[in-house]
């Protein structure tokens, strides 16, 4: 069936914290006495983000994550002293990079006469950050995962993304860099699929659902 919206997931596919997660995790905590370097925080991020089930999203849940990322570095937990300076960085456009392949891409779409939408697990500060980042204009919706009830790979989410878009969930097509999430999450609920990889070196599934720029969305129509 002919594809009638395109849903981007954000964090990976739209835009990437910049620097990068450790470089701002960095900045904000030796502003405050601390002396931990980007790549080790990093690394601590994503060690701890792998271990995360059930994470809502909320910033009870980040501050959490946060304290797991700086146990040991700092004299107090973050969530006690710089989370609150933390998760505002992060509502902030210049701590976000736009890849260079989204305008041109959702231009294209939109002049084919694509319907385009957000579905991302994220939380309050994604609507007013993709604002800033002059993003929100080129979307019809912005379904976040916070404010929906559900996170992907929840099928309930898309379920509902789909009522609200009135169409039925094989005319739309969800891109996104999670296999787990965004891939098989989509296609449990019936929809079409496309998974983000960008960095190099990674193999593409056998599934034939694998891009490794969004650029690729135009030249399949």
């Amino acid at each position: 069936m002919k594809i009638q919206a395109i849903t981007f997931d954000a964090g990976g596919t739209l835009i990437e914290p910049w620097p990068s997660v450790g470089h701002v995790y960095a900045e904000v905590s030796n502003r405050h006495g601390g002396e931990v370097s980007p790549n080790e925080l990093n690394r601590r991020f994503v060690s701890a983000w792998r271990t995360r089930k059930n994470f809502d999203y909320s910033s009870q849940a980040w501050a959490g994550l946060v304290d797991e990322v700086f146990s040991g570095l700092t004299t107090e937990l973050p969530s006690r002293t710089f989370f609150d300076e933390l998760y505002e960085r992060f509502a902030r456009a210049d701590t976000w990079r736009v890849f260079d392949d989204v305008k041109p891409t959702l231009k294209a779409l939109r002049k084919r006469g694509i319907r385009l939408a957000v579905l991302s697990n994220w939380d309050e500060r994604l609507r007013p950050l993709l604002e800033e980042l002059e993003l929100r204009e080129w979307f019809e919706e912005i379904y976040i995962s916070i404010e929906m009830g559900w996170a992907k790979p929840d099928e309930r989410i898309f379920e509902a993304a789909a009522k609200d878009l009135e169409l039925a969930g094989d005319e739309i097509l969800h891109v996104g860099d999670s296999l787990k999430e965004d891939v098989k999450g989509a296609s449990n609920a019936g929809w079409q699929s496309q998974h983000l990889m960008r960095t190099a070196g990674n193999n593409p599934d056998s599934s034939g659902l694998t891009i490794t720029s969004l650029i690729e969305l135009i030249e399949m129509g």
